[in-house]
């Protein structure tokens, strides 16, 4: 079974749709839970899917958030073990025209380049960081930047994600979306159109009308 949409733009979130970051993110908060003493039962409900700065900012308000997320992020951008590229994100990015992707990421920059660079993986000409932001998912901030940047309307662009905050995101920002089950069990991304395994279920076509997207489920 498969499900067929047109777009302008393909809009993809990155830890869990084109990268597997979940070992790196794992280690490195439950480094900095026992280095400030915010317990793992805690963080482990918001550590994926939501920009760091207000992971710390809702669990220990009393610490700067930004700094606190700045040095975070940059340990694990330096560190690349616990991290592996997705199946069919290589591919599938080698098929998209330039102009028509982007990646949206609650992470910082620094952190994003490393995990695509890292991984072999090109940099998209738009790309939408934690820190270009003011709010992050599940706000639609980012999706709407990255629609802005590439000129197309955002009705007209396919957001991928795998979290439950990056589809209230795209939802927010009048977005269709996919979602793909590498982080969450389907039943936890029914905001999506439909859910695929990876990156290695959904195909697409450049044509001159814009993306032919076929996910088969």
């Amino acid at each position: 079974m498969s499900i067929e949409l047109r777009c302008a733009a393909l809009l993809l979130d990155l830890d869990g749709v084109l990268v597997d970051s979940r070992d790196s993110v794992a280690a490195h908060w439950a480094a900095w839970s026992e280095q400030r003493g915010v317990p793992m039962e805690q963080l482990r409900p918001l550590m994926h899917g939501r920009p760091s700065r207000d992971v710390i900012a809702a669990l220990a308000p009393e610490l700067d958030a930004d700094a606190e997320a700045v040095a975070i992020d940059g340990a694990q951008s330096g560190d690349p073990r616990g991290v592996r590229p997705l199946p069919g994100a290589a591919d599938l990015l080698a098929s998209l025209p330039a102009s028509a992707w982007a990646v949206v990421t609650s992470g910082r920059r620094v952190l994003a380049e490393a995990r695509l660079t890292g991984q072999g993986l090109p940099l998209p000409g738009v790309m939408v960081c934690g820190e270009d932001v003011e709010r992050g998912k599940p706000a639609p901030d980012g999706y709407l930047a990255a629609a802005r940047a590439l000129d197309v309307p955002a009705e007209k662009c396919v957001v991928v994600e795998d979290a439950p905050p990056g589809l209230e995101a795209a939802a927010a920002a009048g977005m269709r979306a996919l979602a793909v089950t590498t982080t969450h069990a389907a039943s936890e991304l029914a905001p999506a159109l439909a859910t695929i395994s990876d990156l290695s279920a959904l195909t697409v076509t450049a044509d001159d009308a814009g993306l032919r997207l076929a996910a088969r489920r």
